[in-house]
């Protein structure tokens, strides 16, 4: 598991260097298991960070101490439990933690291909949703864009400025099959 200093490198403007290793939760698996939380809202489920600054703790309350420090607005977070207005959430490393529910945002997000970083790889946004479509920007693995919307294959997403489609298993913020309307 990486430490704090990791993964601030990570949620740093320039997002290169720190190995990542693919990491083993429900955003991998082929098949999604989907249960409603006490909230109403299915669990698991991705969201993102309201502020820049957003501390994690290690229970559901104030009274818990900090584990984690997250200093990037956007940063895509995985849902995996609620507790009243407590939300555990796993990010792109798999370190868990609760934060309270009015830090985070529904607005999704996507982190790409943060299993590449280290790699010496560059991902391909494309003008349409096909794999032989015109390239509109190479990206950077662990760059976190916007999700605009998915159709369970690709998925239509604004990153540094530009927009358009990445492949759905190249993100890390949407499930594979995962429909997303504009």
């Amino acid at each position: 598991m990486f430490g704090f200093a990791s993964l601030r490198m990570i949620v740093s403007a320039a997002l290169l260097g720190a190995a990542f290793h693919p990491l083993p939760s429900a955003a991998q698996g082929a098949a999604q298991s989907v249960t409603l939380g006490p909230s109403g809202l299915p669990l698991p489920r991705f969201v993102s960070l309201k502020s820049g600054r957003v501390n994690s703790r290690i229970g559901p309350g104030v009274n818990y101490s900090v584990n984690w420090m997250y200093l990037k607005a956007g940063l895509p977070m995985e849902i995996v439990q609620e507790y009243d207005t407590w939300r555990k959430v796993r990010d792109a490393e798999g370190s868990e933690g609760w934060i309270n529910q009015s830090l985070l945002s529904g607005k999704r997000t996507a982190m790409v291909a943060p299993w590449q970083r280290g790699k010496d790889a560059e991902i391909k946004l494309l003008g349409d949703p096909d794999k032989g479509a015109g390239v509109v920007a190479l990206v950077d693995p662990g760059v976190i864009g916007t999700i605009k919307s998915c159709t369970g294959d690709w998925c239509e997403m604004t990153l540094g400025g530009h927009t358009g489609w990445i492949n759905q298993s190249l993100l890390w913020g949407a499930y594979p099959g995962e429909k997303i309307k504009d």
